[in-house]
């Protein structure tokens, strides 16, 4: 916390809106909601730099819990659909938002209704799973 803007103090010279180690804990969060989960569908915005540092770090821990990780890109929303159906037809899938205004504005409805159709457990925010 800071004082005010103009006048922060201490050593406060910028911050960050994404700290992408906080991202390894949505594998930890999704096996602790869904343990059955072994697979993992991260979308993410290949054109957005904190998706493909988010997915990073996805990937660096999904393994020591078990969870195979695979890419879902969220630029076309045709794209979006191909993707999660085929993913979806192996069993014990789930999927992973990273941040994004494609994700998360322009196609949370469909992403929303994907994880419903195929009964993907989500993980992201929470708008995600109260809209569902």
């Amino acid at each position: 916390m800071v004082d005010s803007l103009p006048r922060p103090g201490g050593n406060a010279t910028g911050f960050t809106l994404f700290e992408y180690s906080l991202s390894a804990k949505w594998d930890e969060l999704l096996k602790e909601v869904a343990p059955n989960v072994t697979r993992a569908a991260v979308l993410r915005d290949a054109a957005f730099a904190s998706g493909i540092g988010q997915f990073a770090v996805i990937q660096s821990v999904a393994t020591s819990l078990g969870l195979e990780t695979s890419v879902v890109n969220v630029r076309d929303p045709g794209e979006i659909e191909r993707t999660v159906a085929a993913f979806a037809r192996s069993a014990n899938g789930s999927l992973i938002v990273t941040a994004s205004a494609l994700a998360g504005s322009v196609h949370c409805k469909l992403i929303i209704t994907l994880a419903a159709r195929h009964k993907l457990p989500v993980y992201y925010e929470r708008f995600f799973i109260t809209a569902a």
